[in-house]
């Protein structure tokens, strides 16, 4: 595993001792991590605070040509807000921790034309299913159901 996938993870992790959803993502721009940010719904009661939507926030205000050259790593498969959100800014790549505990929109963003390289860690999986195992309200909230 990488250096920015152990990243994504860490930020997972620190959502979870917040009392979040375990879901983290980093933006890569040149090789550098210009964005980092975890689930943070329940910490700050927002309705999109996302993983994804969390890095992108941090990495503030980009040129359009930083997203479309840079590279989004995020443990869990991007959810329909998410996928938007990628799409929006034209960032070509995802790199996914895992999609075995939620299945995202992925066929719309390969359909985009956006490469996306599932991995299937076990560590993000791991995460994932113990969350949904000890907190199924929280992860249905989360997901929309």
């Amino acid at each position: 595993m990488d250096e920015f996938m152990k990243s994504a993870i860490e930020e997972a992790e620190q959502g979870l001792r917040e009392g979040g959803v375990p879901i983290g993502s980093v933006l890569v721009y040149q090789g550098r991590i210009i964005g980092r940010g975890h689930n943070r719904r329940v910490q700050q009661g927002s309705v999109i605070l996302h993983g994804e939507m969390d890095a992108l926030e941090s990495a503030g205000r980009q040129p359009a040509s930083v997203y479309r050259e840079s590279v989004l790593y995020t443990t869990l498969s991007p959810c329909s807000m998410c996928s938007g959100a990628i799409l929006l800014y034209g960032i070509p790549r995802v790199i996914v921790g895992e999609n075995r505990t939620f299945q995202g929109d992925e066929e719309l963003l390969r359909s985009r034309g956006v490469q996306l390289e599932l991995l299937q860690d076990e560590s993000c999986i791991g995460l994932m299913t113990e969350f949904i195992a000890h907190s199924p309200g929280l992860w249905n909230e989360d997901i929309g159901a």
